[in-house]
């Protein structure tokens, strides 16, 4: 079942892009997030749309009082290490690795891409959190990329 507004998130703990551990109330107790995921690094509409609006609108999200701004997908965190480079993110967005999934699974937003060859894979999404409660969801549908691009979070905001 999917998170819903007003739940917390779940208690998981995921690596960072140098591959420490990083528990989900580390990155959200005390704080606004902009927590946005994706299927995948280095994946076409993921590279060339999704990651760079919020890194190029990051510091406007931020101005919205706005703590961090959070890319999750399932990949390593070496790949993520990779992708933050190729993207030039630093300091603009934190890219955190869910390695196996655990996070997305416990949120309700994974699907199966093994038609693809991807295997368990993130749905495209936005949220807004504070304190480590979700205050708002923008799930894509299928092959969409509407409401969870960075201007869209931006609007919200």
């Amino acid at each position: 079942m999917t998170i819903q507004v007003g739940e917390k998130i779940p208690d998981v703990t995921l690596k960072t892009t140098d591959m420490k551990d990083v528990t989900t109330a580390e990155l959200f107790s005390g704080k606004k997030v902009v927590l946005f995921a994706l299927p995948g690094a280095f994946t076409p509409t993921c590279s060339a749309k999704h990651l760079p609006g919020f890194v190029q609108n990051a510091e406007a999200i931020k101005a919205k009082g706005v703590d961090d701004v959070i890319c999750l997908s399932v990949n390593d965190a070496f790949v993520m290490a990779a992708w933050a480079k190729d993207q030039g993110s630093e300091g603009k967005v934190t890219l955190i690795a869910d390695g196996s999934g655990e996070l997305t699974r416990a949120l309700g937003l994974d699907f199966d891409a093994s038609n693809f060859g991807m295997g368990v894979r993130s749905q495209r999404y936005a949220a807004i959190v504070e304190d480590g409660v979700l205050k708002g969801l923008y799930v894509e549908k299928p092959m969409a990329f509407e409401v969870s691009s960075a201007e869209a979070v931006l609007a919200q905001l």
